[in-house]
């Protein structure tokens, strides 16, 4: 790993002076960082492996869920049955995106007990629910491409005729707010709460969107970011994201995870060597764990990241 500054203010943003730590490796495709203050813990899918696993300083790292996703007589069809994205609720319980049963579920800590908050939408099965955002107010934000699915968009079980973005209500009413992105897939809460940022990984058009949200719903849409310039050659599209409290987006995807200011400007890469899926603050809330391929790794920074820690 490495750090690549492409303007001022990066090194202001993450300790380029620190050791990154390699947590764990060996796995298929790492994804979906959840930090769990309570226990002290990070939380992280495997997706083709169809396992999650649990970080903590003084274990290691140990087996979660397995399966995380579905069993295996259930995942006819599914190109990844595991679970994908996972966020820790405030209800104290964690949100699970799971692909092969096409939900979004919360687990509840006490029992292992899995409830799926939604499975469909106007009477059709999603395509594979892929990762996930909570507003202060408990509305869930999520995307859904065909990730899951054999096939993508090809796949005979695939229900819906767009890869969406939907906002599950605390009441369980859904809206699908947004339904013309090629392949939605990472998804964050501005700090403020008044934008949704959600990339795209399309090879064509790898970005991502900004929309407004105020009292008569989702509004703009417009490309916030575009990541062509920064494609590198080690692969990775933008896929899911974090969000530092002066506002920073840090971006998985290309080569790494990009760090991009209010203006959208990158300031720079925290280069992995890999195609990288997604990261997340945890610990004291300045260190961003960040799932690259094969593998979990740790940086610090200096700016903390939003949430509980």
């Amino acid at each position: 790993m490495s750090f690549e500054p492409f303007a001022s203010g990066f090194g202001d943003v993450v300790d380029v002076s620190s050791e990154p730590r390699l947590l764990s490796t060996g796995h298929g495709w790492s994804e979906g960082p959840a930090w769990d203050r309570d226990r002290q813990r990070l939380y992280f899918t495997d997706v083709p492996g169809n396992r999650a696993f649990a970080w903590s300083a003084e274990q290691g790292v140990e087996i979660f869920l397995d399966p995380s996703g579905v069993e295996a007589d259930l995942a006819k069809g599914m190109r990844e049955p595991g679970a994908n994205g996972l966020l820790l609720a405030q209800s104290g319980g964690l949100l699970v995106c799971n692909h092969g049963a096409r939900s979004v579920e919360l687990r509840d800590f006490a029992t292992g007990e899995r409830k799926t908050l939604i499975d469909r939408f106007d009477g059709k099965r999603f395509n594979s629910p892929n990762d996930l955002v909570e507003a202060a107010d408990g509305t869930i934000y999520f995307t859904d491409p065909p990730y899951g699915l054999s096939g993508l968009n090809a796949s005979p079980m695939k229900e819906l005729n767009v890869n969406g973005v939907y906002r599950l209500f605390p009441d369980g009413d859904v809206a699908r707010i947004v339904d013309d992105m090629t392949f939605p897939n990472g998804v964050v809460l501005s700090d403020d709460e008044r934008y949704l940022y959600v990339s795209q990984s399309d090879p064509d058009a790898p970005l991502i969107r900004r929309f407004s949200i105020g009292a008569d719903g989702i509004g703009g849409g417009e490309i916030w970011f575009d990541a062509r310039p920064f494609m590198a050659e080690v692969g990775g599209l933008p896929d899911g994201m974090a969000v530092g409290a002066g506002g920073h987006i840090f971006l998985a995807g290309p080569g790494g995870v990009l760090v991009i200011d209010r203006q959208a400007k990158c300031l720079g890469r925290i280069a992995t060597g890999r195609a990288t899926a997604n990261c997340a603050f945890g610990e004291d809330g300045r260190t961003l764990f960040i799932t690259a391929a094969d593998r979990l790794v740790a940086v610090r920074t200096k700016t903390a990241g939003l949430g509980r820690f």
